[in-house]
């Protein structure tokens, strides 16, 4: 008798949830990894020029030309002289492609559009795209091939949750330390110390570094968590300045032990400053400052020797910085003429019909363009 009352309750348990896990049952199955595909033989790139390779994302950091303008309007004098006083040259009008930092990730590290790889409504995130990111993605292989020895630094595990196949030689935080009900953000990692632990290593092999930082990250995520457009803003400010102090710790450590380096500081996307809350990214935009908020980008880069390649003017969007960086490396032109498009994308679900928009074009003008999948 209660084995068939436990029977009738799993079949009513499987009825329930059946409407939302046939859909991804079906997405899973329909998934497509074409897009990550390269157009060329970037993946056999060969090297001629060997630095110590630093990519340091401060998660959310608006790009220096925006924090002047727009809903920002926030002093960061201090900070870029700073930079320039090091040798950073700064980019202003970068820009990321996509909304968040796995939307973003997993196309900066492929080099290629994903455009959000068919949508579902509802869904927050690009499908599979921790396992790119921490994974044997196009980048990691391409250094790994010209014998760098790679090294993913993290300030929380929010990358790792997933417990993705790890496509790095060294992470600073074990994948058996990972609770499986975790969200992402229960270890807390001090960063600069692994850091410094990596960069003492008797190592020598050429190494590649990426670190993230989760400063000055974006306004609250939902409105039931938000304090409304002017209090976000002040606590983003704050984040900012925190984030200022440590990159700048961070940039003299590595400038003292490494003075060689290629350091590169870049975001992965804009604070949502102006916004009430993050989730109104799927709601329609017009207004052209707030359009801006999401994507705008802080790049700044120490190029060895403090000499910049001709081209580094193609530095306009995430999506195309490894492929320029990688064509810096191996001294090879030829690489840059698979550039993707500069444009930013969005998934929308109200206000417009639901789908992927183009919402800025590649002179950083903002558009509503809605985005088809062509075969």
């Amino acid at each position: 008798k209660h084995l068939n009352k436990i029977i009738i309750f799993q079949l009513l348990l499987a009825l329930v949830i059946s409407p939302k896990l046939v859909p991804n049952i079906l997405y899973q199955i329909n998934y497509r990894t074409d897009w990550i595909q390269q157009p060329d033989a970037i993946l056999s790139a060969k090297f001629r020029k060997m630095p110590n390779v630093y990519v340091i994302q401060p998660d959310g950091y608006a790009n220096f030309h925006e924090l002047g303008r727009g809903y920002y309007i926030y002093n960061n004098n201090e900070f870029e002289d700073f930079l320039k006083q090091k040798g950073f040259k700064t980019y202003p009008g970068f820009r990321s492609n996509y909304i968040s930092t796995l939307s973003s990730n997993s196309s900066m590290f492929s080099m290629k559009h994903h455009y959000f790889n068919n949508p579902r409504k509802g869904s927050n995130e690009v499908y599979n795209s921790r396992d790119i990111i921490v994974g044997k993605n196009a980048v990691v292989e391409i250094f790994n091939n010209n014998g760098y020895y790679t090294n993913l630094v993290l300030e929380k595990s929010y990358l790792l949750v997933n417990r993705p196949k790890m496509g790095y030689d060294y992470c600073n935080i074990e994948s058996d330390k990972l609770s499986f009900l975790a969200r992402g953000f229960e270890i807390n990692r001090n960063i600069t110390d692994d850091l410094k632990a990596c960069m003492n290593k008797k190592n020598m092999q050429p190494q590649f570094y990426f670190i993230e930082k989760l400063k000055p990250g974006h306004i609250s995520t939902t409105a039931n968590l938000s304090k409304g457009t002017k209090e976000e803003r002040e606590g983003y400010l704050e984040e900012l300045n925190e984030a200022n102090l440590w990159l700048m710790d961070t940039v003299e450590f590595i400038e003292q032990s490494d003075p060689n380096a290629l350091i590169v500081i870049m975001a992965d996307h804009g604070g949502y400053v102006g916004f009430d809350y993050v989730a109104q990214n799927k709601i329609k935009q017009t207004d052209p400052d707030l359009i801006k908020s999401i994507y705008t980008a802080a790049l700044a880069i120490k190029w060895p020797d403090g000499i910049a390649p001709e081209y580094d003017a193609k530095l306009k969007t995430n999506v195309n910085l490894f492929r320029i960086l990688i064509a810096y490396l191996s001294e090879d032109k030829i690489l840059l003429e698979h550039l993707q498009a500069d444009k930013s994308y969005t998934v929308i679900e109200k206000g417009a019909p639901f789908g992927v928009y183009e919402y800025i074009d590649e002179d950083y003008t903002t558009v509503f363009n809605k985005w088809e999948h062509q075969d």
